[in-house]
């Protein structure tokens, strides 16, 4: 029972970490006159992909690589399916040319990147299918060419990118004190999660795949979903789309590559399923936008209908148990 409570408590303790950290990482870097900008691309942006990053990490560590790669999958599919579909539904989303001739385009490279990568060895039967180290150095190098492109984008005055960095400048003291909050924060709640999720495949007999795409999946996106769902009721539907697809390409790329970095994780070829769902969701949002009745625009009945592919998603994922 203890661990199901700490099951519970682990998801509370990986979303206020994340905030805890950002806080005051945030903080002190403007405190030494770091942009906004620089913060927002790399202390706020990485921060909502740290949930994902921190699970990945101790489920890598324990051998438990079904949760690590189903973890990732599964967020970014909810990320499209759910979040989007949730902001869409709130507010329309107006989305710009650059970040459908771009960044969702590069978003749907790195679903083939890493489905090629981890799908390589099946030409070898002697192999058998992880996502080695060697894959985890090329997936970061892909993550390095889009930092390169983001600031590429800033210079050029596109701000708009990221998520606008926290005001407040805390007094360093407690700027020490978020951080080691968060710090903690993110390793017990990563920890009591993947600890939970495998507890729960064990007991009711469910494959680990199962609770990292869906549980778990769901759970570490919860930082999106707020996000998000804020900026669509703000009507800031730049920082709504934007932040999904930045996430997607993070969890992909520096959360998985990092991952496989640190401890190879084995492959089962039944994520290829789910693969496929990704790249299915992510062609999604350009033929929605072509589609659409407003040029370049996801309304909510492209919401609703996100949403019940969601539905249909998870449903799929219980029946295949």
């Amino acid at each position: 029972m203890i661990t199901y409570v700490l099951f519970a408590i682990g998801f509370v303790l990986l979303i206020k970490g994340a905030d805890w950290l950002v806080a005051g990482s945030a903080s002190v870097a403007k405190k030494y006159n770091v942009s906004d900008l620089v913060i927002g691309l790399t202390i706020v942006s990485m921060g909502t992909s740290m949930p994902e990053l921190i699970v990945n990490v101790i489920a890598s560590m324990s051998g438990s690589s079904e949760i690590a790669i189903g973890n990732v999958v599964g967020s970014n599919i909810a990320n499209i399916l759910l979040i989007l579909g949730v902001a869409a539904f709130i507010y329309p989303l107006t989305i710009k040319e650059s970040t459908i001739f771009s960044e969702i385009p590069y978003s749907i490279i790195a679903v083939l990147l890493v489905a090629f990568l981890a799908n390589a060895p099946i030409f070898n039967p002697t192999y058998s299918l992880i996502i080695s180290q060697l894959d985890g150095i090329v997936l970061m190098l892909f993550f390095g060419l889009f930092m390169l492109y983001i600031i590429k984008l800033a210079k050029e005055g596109r701000a708009d990118m990221v998520e606008d960095a926290p005001d407040e400048v805390l007094p360093m003291g407690k700027s020490i004190l978020f951080i080691s909050l968060g710090i903690v924060a993110l390793f017990l709640g990563g920890k009591w999660v993947v600890d939970g999720a495998i507890a729960i495949a064990e007991q009711f007999g469910l494959s680990q795949n199962l609770i990292g795409l869906t549980i778990v999946a769901i759970g570490t996106s919860l930082p999106e979903l707020v996000t998000s769902a804020v900026a669509a009721m703000k009507k800031n539907t730049d920082i709504a789309v934007a932040n999904v697809i930045g996430s997607n390409i993070f969890n992909l790329l520096w959360v998985l590559g990092l991952s496989a970095m640190i401890s190879p994780m084995k492959y089962d070829p039944v994520i290829n399923t789910d693969i496929l769902v990704l790249l299915a969701a992510s062609c999604l949002i350009i033929f929605s936008l072509m589609t659409g009745k407003a040029k370049n625009q996801i309304g909510k009945p492209t919401g609703i209908f996100f949403l019940v592919c969601y539905v249909a998603y998870t449903a799929f994922l219980i029946y295949r148990g």
